[in-house]
């Protein structure tokens, strides 16, 4: 029998609605790992580092890719837009940085032009005569493709991987099944466009699409699983990149206003093919307050100044649509329930230098329901829309902490707010970001 492999593996994980500083925290781990792999989402996702003043905007390569020598895999749970990956690579060559590293899973699956229109046509769809945006109506996605790409993963009829781009035997028949099936709406979508638009989406010019980018990306196709395996076999550390965030995964968020794949860390044995059981260590990433983007219950939404002062400072704008996000006072009843989820061993505190200047600051920590109060989390879009926060007001701290290096050098009352925090949630707050840069971070 094998003997047992020590536990070196760590994972990043939100444990908001997304857009946490994921990607700031997974270029400040990246250096104590070998590897760093995205084991979920698509182009959909947005993760922003700033390195010695120049901002990456990252959306489906890990953000490990900005150390030299760092192996960096796009894992088989992925799903893979072929030409915004180009894109992707092209724009960080300019800019100096080394992709050499980059390995992609050859299982991933792969967002089509078709799912992009489908995407598009169902949000249009659902917004028709919608009243109300939390029980119903659009999603609100970011119209990449993601949630019907992953949709025909699982119906399997027409879903291609990346492997299949080098098949053209194959990839024809998958596209003209995939046609096929989607031949109704793809025609209803067709009648308002031009000609050159409803040819892109006809089966000749696909393949010739698609053929073309996966003889650019076929070099850096490979196994993943195996790689990753092989890594930790020689004693290799590896740091898995969550897309997303828990209250978006598909499963424990709040339903339907999710995204199409498992953001929690159980997505790495799924998304990556390693189990959980090597992960020693799992870091969740929370904002200081609040924030989501498109449709669903948020409880502690701010629709007023002090939401747009939060919006304006935290520059709180999508990194991959420019959407302005919904904001909100912190809501450790959503935190608390991320970090059980997510067997959460420590957390990344991000952007608390945003909440400077307050006199007062309000902490959601439990719901009041039809009367009732309570400190458990509604994993349900038509559920939570009824809860009302119940907050705790803390101290604010007035003066700029931007250049803080140390809990020591932090206003009292900010020190006050990581601590609420840590004791609330149960879990310690082991990094505290003060602003974008690798250098404005505090450990604790």
């Amino acid at each position: 029998m094998r003997p047992p492999v020590a536990a070196t593996c760590s994972a990043v994980v939100g444990l908001q609605w997304g857009d946490e500083g994921k990607g700031k925290a997974v270029d400040l781990l990246a250096p104590q790992h070998d590897a760093v792999a995205r084991y979920n989402g698509g182009a959909n996702a947005g993760h922003s580092v700033v390195v010695n003043g120049q901002r990456f905007s990252l959306h489906l390569i890990p953000s490990g890719i900005l150390y030299p020598g760092k192996r960096a895999v796009i894992g088989n749970g992925v799903v893979v837009d072929p030409w915004k990956l180009v894109e992707e690579i092209d724009g960080l060559n300019a800019k100096g940085v080394d992709t050499s590293g980059l390995v992609l899973s050859d299982r991933a699956h792969v967002v089509m032009p078709y799912h992009k229109v489908e995407d598009a046509v169902r949000e249009d769809l659902l917004s028709r005569g919608a009243t109300d945006a939390v029980s119903g109506g659009a999603i609100g996605t970011t119209r990449r493709g993601i949630g019907p790409a992953y949709a025909e993963k699982i119906q399997r009829a027409g879903a291609i991987r990346m492997r299949d781009l080098l098949d053209p035997v194959v990839l024809q028949e998958r596209v003209r099944v995939a046609l096929e099936l989607k031949a109704s709406m793809l025609e209803q979508w067709g009648r308002d466009k031009s000609e050159a638009d409803r040819a892109a989406l006809e089966a000749p010019a696909l393949i010739a699409q698609a053929t073309a980018i996966g003889k650019r990306l076929a070099p850096m196709m490979t196994d993943t699983t195996r790689a990753l395996h092989d890594i930790l076999d020689r004693g290799g550390r590896s740091l898995f990149e969550s897309a997303n965030g828990t209250l978006l995964d598909v499963d424990h968020g709040t339903f339907p206003f999710v995204t199409g794949s498992s953001c929690v860390v159980a997505g790495v044995g799924t998304g990556a093919g390693v189990p959980p059981t090597r992960l020693g260590r799992v870091l969740g990433i929370m904002k200081a307050y609040s924030t989501r983007v498109g449709a669903g219950p948020l409880p502690t939404e701010l629709k007023d100044p002090t939401g747009d002062r939060i919006r304006e400072r935290g520059r709180e704008y999508g990194t991959t649509t420019g959407r302005p996000r919904r904001v909100g006072w912190l809501d450790l009843v959503a935190v608390r329930y991320s970090a059980m989820i997510n067997g959460t061993t420590g957390i990344c505190m991000t952007l608390l230098d945003v909440l400077a200047g307050f006199d007062k600051l309000q902490v959601c920590t439990e719901y009041q329901i039809g009367g009732e109060r309570t400190g458990h989390f509604i994993p349900d879009a038509a559920a939570l829309a009824s809860a009302k926060p119940v907050y705790t007001t803390l101290e604010g701290f007035g003066q700029e902490i931007s250049s803080a290096r140390s809990l020591a050098e932090l206003p009292t009352a900010a020190r006050a707010y990581i601590d609420f925090v840590a004791e609330r949630v149960g879990v310690p707050v082991e990094i505290v970001s003060v602003g974008p840069g690798r250098e404005q971070t505090i450990f604790g």
